[in-house]
């Protein structure tokens, strides 16, 4: 249930992994807030070549278990469902290149919890029909601070 377990702050520890063997590895902070309507979620990325990014989701449940979202990068909107006990999210999106066109690529995300409280996320990347590239990664909740 995406609007309880991706709401709060989280960290993700992930990789991307290309079919021509380029790999990054990257650890998000993530803020997830619920209005009852819109989840919105801010994720600061860090790659451990030193690169940052921040993108911002905005999920919004049009029925049980069916979203649309939004985000910079992508084009249209991404259509998300709870399947079971897993959340899918399905979007294309732009990617960026020096001359601003980008190439269009199609993503697949699936979001499952584990025992342990933690959302493991499995994406594809397909271009032209064809998976290029993987993106797996562990979100756990933010530990808070002992006193």
């Amino acid at each position: 249930v995406i609007e309880r377990d991706l709401t709060g702050a989280s960290v993700a520890r992930g990789e991307f992994r290309s079919i021509t063997g380029a790999n990054r590895a990257f650890t998000a902070q993530l803020q997830g807030s619920w209005d009852g309507e819109v989840l919105t979620l801010v994720e600061d990325f860090l790659f451990d070549d030193g690169e940052r990014d921040r993108k911002t989701w905005r999920l919004r449940r049009t029925a049980p278990g069916r979203y649309v979202g939004t985000r910079e990068d992508v084009v249209g909107e991404a259509v998300g469902f709870q399947d079971g006990n897993l959340f899918r999210l399905e979007y294309d999106l732009r990617l960026p290149s020096e001359n601003g066109q980008g190439l269009k690529v199609r993503f697949r995300d699936v979001m499952a919890l584990n025992e342990s409280g933690a959302v493991l996320n499995n994406a594809s990347v397909g271009w032209l029909g064809l998976r290029v590239a993987t993106i797996s990664l562990v979100i756990t909740p933010e530990s808070e601070p002992e006193t």
